[in-house]
């Protein structure tokens, strides 16, 4: 490390500073050069993180914290390195120039960060990452498990991610989102957004065995948030909400959907999702939308549906399918490739998740 950026970090980040080794399974240097954010995170000015910045190693949430409030300003770019298990017992709150708190990963009134997982992995273990009044985040290879919002313990309302009020460019790549069951065992969402959170993309991530997903919105009258991509990420035994998308504008494409047990992508309250090449199967109503009056739109295009079943319409409840057409047109500001829908399944198995190396589709089965 060069002295002179040592000089021009606190002493407590300084601390924390380690060399990227050659041996390590992933490291910060390797984990930059693979790829840069896409879908709506590219948009808005970009979604760079604490690229430019120092690195770090964190092996507590303490540790994560310390790096945070320990920067010179709270913009200050840092990529923090984790390893090995982040739980309630090693995550303290850390007074500096940020606001933490104890039995969460807080990421409050701040930017420019990136938190990756390297070496053995990282598992955030009944401890969720919230993300507050932010911008410019990423959130890469790491698991994170078993959030509860009612037992014991709890953390972040039961969410793996979320993130609400002023959210801006956050980037949640090659993750891990795990739960073990739904509501009634203490869960709430793997992946939420709410109150003008905007430009979010989650890529080559896996959600499952969850009751909920995720959502974009938390009410009919919470419309302030959109500009959501979800792509080449697996949902396997979800009850619903892949996600619930109340307003705003959500790009689903090239996604592998397994036993959706009750309902799947939920466009309400005039919200557009442009749906492509996605494979659905052994799922019930994959897209539409559902409990709700308040009509939400989609453009489909490419998607198979696998041993899909369909609701019959009712005045809460209006499936897509069983013949899924496009009820609006949706535009999206940047670039992407699209892969065949009979591949999605392969090229979704083998990239998505934490400890893949981050590999990315090429494109082939």
């Amino acid at each position: 490390m060069k002295r002179s950026v040592v000089r021009r970090i606190p002493a407590v980040v300084a601390a924390l500073l380690v060399s990227t080794t050659a041996g390590a399974a992933l490291t910060a240097g390797s984990a930059s050069a693979a790829g840069a954010a896409t879908g709506y995170a590219s948009a808005n000015g970009g979604t760079t993180g604490g690229q430019g910045g120092a690195t770090v190693r964190a092996t507590t949430g303490t540790q994560i914290h310390q790096a945070l409030c320990g920067r010179a300003g709270t913009s200050t770019p840092i990529t923090i390195e984790v390893q090995g298990t982040i739980n309630h017992g090693n995550t303290s709150k850390v007074s500096g120039s940020c606001d933490t708190a104890a039995g969460v990963i807080e990421l409050k009134k701040i930017s420019n960060v990136t938190i990756i997982g390297v070496g053995s992995g990282a598992v955030f273990d009944q401890i969720g990452i919230h993300i507050r009044e932010s911008r410019n985040i990423i959130i890469r290879n790491v698991t994170i498990q078993n959030v509860k919002k009612s037992g014991s313990p709890t953390s972040n309302g039961g969410d793996a991610i979320g993130m609400e009020r002023d959210v801006r460019n956050v980037w949640v790549d090659h993750v891990n989102l795990i739960a073990s069951g739904g509501e009634s065992a203490g869960y709430d969402g793997l992946f939420d957004m709410k109150d003008n959170t905007q430009y979010v993309t989650l890529s080559y991530s896996t959600l499952r065995n969850s009751g909920r997903g995720g959502l974009v919105g938390s009410s009919e009258s919470d419309r302030s948030n959109s500009f959501i991509t979800y792509h080449h990420n697996l949902y396997q035994n979800i009850d619903s909400r892949t996600p619930l998308l109340r307003g705003g504008t959500a790009h689903m494409y090239n996604n592998n959907y397994v036993s959706l047990n009750e309902s799947g992508i939920n466009s309400r309250a005039g919200a557009k999702a442009k749906v492509e090449n996605n494979y659905f199967k052994n799922s019930r109503d994959a897209l539409g939308t559902f409990y709700t009056d308040e009509a939400g739109y989609w453009q489909v295009s490419g998607n198979t549906f696998d041993n899909v079943t369909w609701s019959t319409p009712d005045d809460e409840t209006n499936p897509a399918g069983p013949n899924p057409q496009s009820t609006t047109s949706v535009t999206v500001p940047y670039s992407y490739r699209l892969d065949q829908t009979s591949c999605v399944p392969t090229i979704v198995a083998r990239t998505a998740g934490a400890n893949t190396g981050l590999k990315e589709s090429d494109g082939s089965c």
